[in-house]
């Protein structure tokens, strides 16, 4: 067992929060972080002027034909890009797309990779080999390329989890906490300070500023163009965290060989590979074929080969989405969706040979110029005929296809193309909900008062006590007693999923997806940690642990011992400013029997439902019976998620005045603080304001009551902290600064506004989103499966006409957006119908000399029929 002394090496460290957030108070009822171990290893874009809109409806449109418009899945049947043949079955229809944007507005970004071809990092970093030796215990065998510092007895007793011997084969993961060294520090930081430096040269030519020094590195700009040709939005501003050096992910698979000359009538063996990717489960079949090589073949070579292949595979054409255009896509299920963005990566990879290869040959006049080899939609009939070499689009833009050439064998390697914060392997969130969710509903379990965790009173589903714990730093330990160690693993992967929704940190840090009874005084150092077991013996120690998750049955217990909630000043001050509603506090964490009926969606207040976690759990449930799919779940707790920070800013607001989770004004300088305020004018007050809404204050009053404790228990977490940190660092990139896009939609689609109050947020959203990413922001706070367009479109049908206009010319530029194209084709046929006529009655008022300051009529040459609806 390792001592104090000694620490884990896996044990998570302490992240040093910036300057400019407080560290969080040190109470008696919650551990110091500084006990956690440390160790080498502890696990202006100028105004525009109004341009001519183009119409998202195809040249001779029939409103007949608007149910195939409506459908994403139907595919247009025209020649696919490139030479090749084309398929019917290919999303890449249209030609080479034309120039979406004015040059103006914006200027178009050169596709990056995520991982381009010049990267020196490795997928892998090393590759450990651990076996049982029957006099000796687990023993590191090898370690490829290099040995890795730290204990290599903890390590190989980690590869070895209890009981392995009885199974065939088992998989486990567990994160190493490796400091980088200062030479890698210093090396970082000065690049990132080159390509800044560069960037803002490039800017001063464009003004005409000249430095001295720029024709000197006019060619080493050139050579790291693709690093760094992008503007300020570029991924290096973007929020990265910010705890420390990024985890080393270890997927470890362990085989028992029965072998009856040996002692134990076994050989047991256990091969890892360890990478810097959270999606390390991408190696799986990998670790199969290469481990039972080494069973044949128990040599260093084995382990070089595995580590060649790995290393030797081709991402370089996967493209890298900006922070807003990770959120669209993980939040659709649309297969289509930023398409584009790989065929732009693979046309600029077959000029680049194309070039080559010219450059390569002696000039003859004579000679044609070399056929262009073809694009074409994996998995299509076109592409199965042609050549193997033909590249080929992802068939689903969720993932990324490659392969990976082990022993002469090619073995097809899929990579998830946005990773969110905290989602670590493969997992199922449904899995997760499922296998508790059945439990409390054939015998519905009684927990025992906490108001951190049964915000909903004693019979609080367990899914919502298991999110309270981890949102207020609870110790959580899975339970699973007989069960393959892996399936312990991805139930403390999903949970650290399911707290964070993409937008929390804090929780994969400090989480052992395994550990077992030796470690225990490493883990009880660590506060609020989330730890997967296989031993009984926990159980039996409440005060080792405040919720314990016990697989296997489905039930969940609060330690006996856990520690009771302070009284906050918060709670204190929320009381007096309401006492009307003081009551509703204790009746949520006492069964909230304190409910009334004073309003509220779908009347979840009469029920006693204040959080209205009780109505959402059973939202999520029936998702899962209709069998929506795992995307879809994940996409709700993200907006579960987003909706408490939200309503914790709108209660810090509430109680102190001001609210670190929220940064900008209400709109009064929307035009100077990033947008592009093409319409001009001021924001009218209804376009005004911040943070989550209510329908009425007694709504608002009521739901923060229900919220407070849990709101108070999370105020004093590193993930709250390190929101902050985030919240701060988005606003640096936010593409509208002055405006809450997501409060203005809101207001939209829960209050009723008179006809004034809308004319004012739907003439903000036209004149303030134009750019590409102002309209990926708009996307983002009208996802697909919160009716899209839907209360956006409404404006169509407002009794002011100018309203009506802007928000036909709004929907132009939104169909133009390569992610907004799919919005407007899930409108309505309605709200479709109603944009032809007023498409029409512009193009009439044009044609006849209509009057002044109209929108100007679609693309010249192209004509938008009504028809009869």
């Amino acid at each position: 067992m390792a001592s104090a002394e000694q620490p884990l090496p896996y044990a998570p460290r302490t992240n040093s929060i910036s300057a400019f957030v407080e560290a969080p108070p040190t109470d008696s009822h919650r551990r110091s972080p500084s006990t956690v171990p440390t160790s080498k290893f502890a696990a202006d874009m100028s105004q525009p002027p109004p341009r001519p809109a183009r119409s998202p409806l195809p040249h001779g449109f029939n409103p007949a034909d608007m149910d195939h418009l409506s459908d994403p899945n139907v595919k247009d049947k025209i020649a696919s890009t490139g030479t090749g043949p084309s398929s019917q079955h290919s999303s890449l229809s249209a030609p080479p797309p034309k120039v979406r944007y004015d040059p103006s507005l914006r200027r178009a970004r050169k596709p990056r990779s995520q991982y381009p071809r010049s990267s020196t990092e490795s997928h892998v970093e090393y590759i450990l080999v651990a076996s049982f030796d029957i006099d000796r215990g687990p023993i590191m065998e090898h370690q490829y390329p290099v040995a890795i510092t730290g204990d290599e007895h903890m390590l190989a007793e980690l590869m070895l989890p209890d009981q392995a011997h009885v199974r065939n084969q088992d998989w486990t993961v567990f994160f190493l906490h490796k400091d980088s060294s200062q030479e890698e520090d210093d090396a970082e930081r000065q690049a990132k300070e080159s390509r800044r430096a560069r960037r803002r040269r490039r800017r001063d030519r464009a003004k005409g500023i000249i430095h001295e020094s720029d024709d000197e590195e006019d060619g080493e700009e050139d050579l790291d163009d693709d690093d760094d040709w992008e503007d300020d939005l570029s991924s290096d501003d973007e929020p990265e965290g910010g705890e420390g050096p990024p985890l080393v992910y270890v997927l470890n698979l362990v085989n028992t060989k029965q072998d009856k000359t040996v002692k134990r009538g076994a050989v047991v063996k256990a091969m890892a590979i360890c990478t810097r990717h959270p999606f390390l489960h991408i190696y799986k079949p990998l670790l199969l074929l290469a481990l039972e090589e080494y069973f044949k073949s128990p040599v260093p070579e084995t382990l070089s080969m595995l580590f060649n292949a790995v290393n030797e595979m081709d991402l370089s054409l996967m493209p890298k989405l900006s922070l807003l255009e990770r959120h669209l896509l993980q939040a659709s299920d649309n297969k289509d969706l930023f398409v584009e963005k790989f065929e732009r990566m693979i046309q600029a990879r077959i000029s680049e040979e194309t070039a080559e290869d010219i450059a390569d040959q002696p000039f003859d006049a004579s000679r044609s110029p070399p056929k262009r080899p073809g694009i074409f939609r994996s998995g299509t009939k076109s592409y199965i005929e042609t050549h193997t070499g033909a590249y080929a689009v992802p068939r689903d833009t969720h993932e990324f296809e490659s392969k990976v050439m082990y022993k002469g064998i090619p073995i097809p390697i899929k990579v998830p193309v946005a990773v969110m914060p905290e989602t670590v392997g493969d997992f199922s969130l449904i899995k997760l909900i499922q296998n508790f969710s059945d439990s409390h509903a054939k015998s519905p379990q009684t927990f025992a008062l906490h108001p951190h965790l049964t915000t909903n009173g004693p019979t609080t589903h367990p899914i919502i006590v298991l999110v309270n714990a981890l949102l207020t730093q609870k110790r959580v330990i899975f339970l699973g007693h007989n069960m393959p160690s892996g399936e312990v693993a991805e139930a403390v992967l999903a949970a650290c999923a399911l707290v964070s929704g993409g937008l929390l940190r804090g929780f994969t840090r400090h989480a052992f997806p395994y550990t077992d009874l030796t470690k225990i005084d490493d883990l009880l150092n660590v506060p609020g940690f989330i730890a997967g077991v296989t031993n009984p013996t926990f159980e039996h120690h409440p005060e080792w642990w405040d919720l314990l998750c016990d697989i296997p049955s489905g039930k969940m217990k609060i330690s006996s011992k856990i520690e009771s909630a302070p009284i906050t000043e918060g709670l204190v001050y929320f009381q007096q400013q309401n006492p009307a509603y003081a009551n509703f506090i204790s009746g949520a964490s006492a069964g909230g029997s304190g409910g009334g009926s004073g309003g509220g969606a779908a009347g979840q207040q009469s029920s006693g439902d204040l959080t209205g976690d009780a109505a959402f759990m059973g939202d999520i449930l029936r998702c899962i019976a209709n069998r929506s799919g795992e995307r879809v779940v994940r996409a709700k707790w993200r907006e579960w998620v987003l909706k408490f920070t939200r309503i914790a800013a709108a209660f810090e607001e509430t109680v102190f005045g001001a609210s670190a989770l929220y940064i900008g004004s209400d709109g009064d300088d929307a035009t100077t603080n990033g947008g592009t305020g093409a319409g001009g004018g001021a924001v009218g007050m209804a376009a005004r304001g911040h943070g989550y809404v209510w329908a009425d204050e007694a709504t608002k009053a009521k739901e923060l009551a229900g919220n407070v404790t849990r709101i108070e228990g999370w105020r004093n977490t590193r993930s709250y902290y390190s929101f902050i940190q985030d919240v701060a660092q988005s606003y640096t990139v936010r593409p509208l600064k002055g405006l809450d896009l997501a409060h203005m939609h809101d207001r939209l689609r829960t209050q009723k506004l008179t006809p004034q109050q809308s004319k004012e947020i739907f003439e903000a959203f036209y004149n303030y989103v134009w750019s590409y990413d102002e309209i990926c922001l708009l996307l983002s706070v009208a996802p697909e499966s919160h009716a899209g367009l839907f209360y956006i479109a409404l404006g169509l049908f407002h009794k002011d006409r100018d309203v009506r206009v802007k928000t036909a010319e709004l929907l132009d530029r939104i169909a133009e957006h390569e992610a907004g194209q799919h919005w407007w084709r899930s409108l309505s046929r309605f709200e479709k119908l109603a944009y032809v006529r007023i498409k029409k009655e512009v193009e009439q008022e044009g044609r006849g000399g209509g009057r002044e300051g109209g929108v100007v009529s679609p693309v010249e040459g192209k004509r938008v029929s009504s028809g009869r609806g």
